[in-house]
């Protein structure tokens, strides 16, 4: 059984950094692809970043670009969020999802969540003015 577990979520001051973590297990082989995607109390889910293990390509939402980034550590299964510069509008539950079938890195899912099987239970980033 597959498992995404998600941590490093707190609260912070604008200006403010986080790193997030997200590991998975369960599954034979790594993911060919994981996002991260947020979601704000009364707000449809957002995507966040996406990175594919083959290569590294990524993609991330316009809203955090120059701000957040993303990385791998493909011998841990791990993806990490890196988020600098955290405003108000960053306030949300932040959830990471895999994808282990294949995917073609030049396409880009960040706003498209069904692209991704699996998911985790979220962590939580509140950031105050």
């Amino acid at each position: 059984q597959v498992h995404l577990v998600e941590s490093g979520g707190d609260s912070v001051q604008a200006g403010g950094s986080l790193r997030l973590s997200c590991a998975a297990s369960g599954h034979t082989f790594r993911p060919n692809c994981m996002g991260w995607f947020r979601q704000a109390p009364g707000q449809e889910r957002e995507g966040v970043a996406v990175i594919y293990s083959d290569g590294g390509t990524t993609y991330y939402a316009d809203s955090v670009k120059g701000r957040f980034t993303t990385s791998q550590d493909n011998a841990k299964n791990t993806v990490y969020l890196q988020m600098n510069s955290l405003k108000p509008g960053d306030t949300a539950m932040y959830y990471c999802a895999a994808r282990f079938l294949y995917g073609d890195r030049w396409y880009n899912p960040i706003n498209d969540p069904d692209y991704f099987g699996y998911w985790g239970q979220g962590t939580q980033v509140t950031v105050s003015s």
